[in-house]
């Protein structure tokens, strides 16, 4: 009893001032990076794709789980300056920026030994006049069929000459690609075509400037998908978050690999009022009320990245009961229907987001309502929206 008293302290004062917050289960954290061990093997490496404020979990409250995590063995950013983040953090373990670099910022991240892409002639460029206290460590990049950054294979002589141009100046650590349909099993021949052109890349650049670099190519999809694809490392971005990126995936490898939901949205009840029948909800009364309502009034809105395309279709939970949003979402505050919901009071605790996919709420059943992918609804929610590892 003791300690259970002393948790529910903790959490009372983790919470206590705020009217929204986000909890990331870090058991369920801890868990899915253990089953993506389980699945790639001991011999091929893990990087934990924590870009984009860790996929809207919070770039360092997410890290700082797994930073020290035998399974774990790379982090993966977007920007100099998330890579930054975690070095000022005391984050130890190799990071690379898999996007764009600033020819300003290449010092930087040799400074701070962060790895950078390279997929572009002016990056080469831009290395060749910078001064550098040590070698740089870069990935570079390849277009095996995305078409967004990356060398093509019919540049592969140039971007070797001018590889060479650059040697003394760093260290080629690794080169990767990204796959355009990795997430879908039943569609492999654009993708194996792409496997196919980075293994003629690879061999070509280990040949002609004899290197063995880190070799990497699938992201959770083809992860799980195209486990030929491995090579030496595997990016994990969507499914270290408990997330599946497909349908597709999620009936083809959930019986081979299992992941969690790690983040709950929480808010709570700010006010309880009794609408009557046949009045109207919110701006432009877009939502005219068929019976007499109790309502619960809640302190989030858009702006802190519940859509507003779940006007009148959005559901939360309050006291483990599905309440629908009535009207219109606005910035700040959103109606729900909480008639169901007799012993609701003032400071209740609602969940916005929750981690059953059998629920209304499930980031899963909610990108599926208003038709928009799970990773633009993850992401969006307000990264100034305090996170609490729980």
């Amino acid at each position: 009893m003791k300690s259970k008293t002393k948790g529910l302290r903790i959490k009372i004062t983790q919470t206590k001032g705020l009217r929204t917050w986000i909890e990331i289960d870090k058991k369920s954290v801890l868990s899915n990076l253990k089953s993506f061990r389980g699945f790639v093997g001991k011999n091929v490496k893990i990087m934990s794709v924590v870009k984009s404020n860790a996929y809207g979990h919070g770039l360092w409250d997410f890290a700082n789980i797994i930073e020290n995590n035998k399974d774990l063995d790379w982090f993966g950013v977007d920007s100099v300056v998330e890579g930054l983040t975690l070095r000022q953090e005391g984050v130890k373990k190799p990071i690379l920026v898999l996007g764009y670099v600033l020819p300003e910022m290449l010092r930087v991240a040799e400074e701070n030994d962060l790895s950078i892409a390279v997929s572009s002639f002016e990056t080469i460029e831009g290395i060749l006049k910078t001064k550098f206290s040590k070698k740089l460590k870069i990935h570079l990049k390849v277009d095996t069929g995305m078409h967004r950054h990356g060398f093509n294979l019919n540049q592969k002589l140039e971007v070797s000459f001018a590889l060479r141009s650059i040697l003394s100046k760093v260290e080629i650590e690794g080169v990767f690609t990204h796959f355009s349909s990795a997430k879908d099993p039943n569609d492999r021949a654009y993708t194996n075509k792409q496997i196919a052109e980075f293994i003629e890349w690879t061999d070509f650049l280990s040949k002609e400037l004899n290197i063995k670099p880190i070799r990497h190519a699938s992201a959770t999809g083809g992860s799980l998908i195209y486990e030929t694809a491995h090579f030496d490392m595997i990016r994990v971005g969507i499914g270290m978050y408990g997330l599946w990126p497909s349908v597709e995936a999620k009936k083809h490898k959930s019986g081979s690999i299992k992941i969690k939901p790690v983040l709950a949205w929480k808010t709570i009840v700010a006010e309880i009022k009794e609408v009557k029948k046949g009045e109207g909800i919110g701006y432009d009364l877009s939502e005219k009320i068929n019976k007499n309502t109790k309502v619960a009034i809640l302190p989030i809105g858009y702006w802190h990245g519940f859509p507003r395309a779940l006007s009148r279709i959005g559901y939360v939970y309050i006291k483990g009961q599905a309440c629908k949003v009535l009207g219109n979402v606005c910035m700040d505050i959103i109606v729900v229907d909480a008639t169901k919901v007799p012993s609701v009071k003032v400071g209740d605790e609602v969940e916005i987001i929750g981690q059953d996919d059998n629920r209304k709420n499930s980031l899963v059943n909610m990108a599926k309502l208003h038709n928009i992918s799970i990773y633009e609804l993850v992401t969006r929610v307000n990264p100034l929206i305090k996170r609490i590892v729980v």
